[in-house]
């Protein structure tokens, strides 16, 4: 077996076959998700913390329902949950229900 294929994997847009640590597609330009890191936006989670945080939208978006329907029920922990939530969000080290980082922008 070839171990300078084991290295390689598919663009996420064009299908291309790219090198695995390659930050974007050299064909088509789209950024590549890293391993550690989640598909779910930063934005999109920062902006339902910041407005429906103590509803815990943001935990549902992020796939974290239970949690979610803790922050409901406790009005954002009172909202000291929420204020963690969105600085943590902001440091780009909320994490989604699969462990991944959120820390994309676009």
């Amino acid at each position: 077996m070839n171990t300078a294929n084991t290295q390689m994997v598919h663009c996420r847009a064009c299908g291309r076959e790219i090198h695995i640590s390659a930050p974007t597609c050299p064909g088509c330009g789209a950024r590549q998700v890293g391993a550690g890191e989640s598909e779910r936006l930063v934005l999109p989670a920062f902006v339902l913390c910041f407005f429906l945080g103590y509803l815990g939208a943001h935990r549902y978006y992020a796939g974290k329902i239970g949690t979610g329907l803790l922050m409901l029920v406790t009005a954002g922990g009172l909202g000291i949950w929420w204020l963690i939530d969105l600085i943590v969000i902001l440091s780009g080290s909320f994490r989604d229900i699969d462990g991944k980082t959120i820390k994309r922008w676009t």
